[in-house]
């Protein structure tokens, strides 16, 4: 599957302008699938401000993420550029602490509500 050149320079402006990015199905106010909606939970309950993008209005996004990260499902969470996982993946590293360690280490705030 070749991917389509201009969502891909998307991508790398979207995950290189916005510390946290999460690709996923709907919006953080009203996610689509439930993999999504968990990840948006975890990332309100650590308090940290980040941007979604709704694949499910874009096609050619849908597609290129996923040859963009080698990973073959969504939602997809990015942090100052760097892929970081789906929702399992997510989910571990916020109930082992490492999620927030690895926000505060890349100067990211967390706690912070709004």
């Amino acid at each position: 599957m070749s991917m389509d050149a201009p969502t891909v320079d998307r991508i790398r402006r979207d995950i290189s302008e916005n510390d946290v990015v999460l690709y996923m199905k709907g919006t953080p106010v009203f996610p689509q699938c439930g993999f999504s909606a968990a990840v948006v939970q975890l990332l309100d309950q650590v308090g940290v401000k980040y941007v979604g993008f709704d694949v499910l209005l874009d096609p050619n996004l849908r597609e290129a993420i996923k040859g963009f990260s080698n990973w073959p499902t969504l939602p997809q969470l990015y942090i100052k550029g760097d892929f970081v996982g789906g929702c399992d993946i997510v989910r571990e590293m916020f109930q082992s602490g490492e999620l927030v360690d690895l926000l505060k280490g890349k100067g990211i705030a967390v706690g912070v509500k709004g």
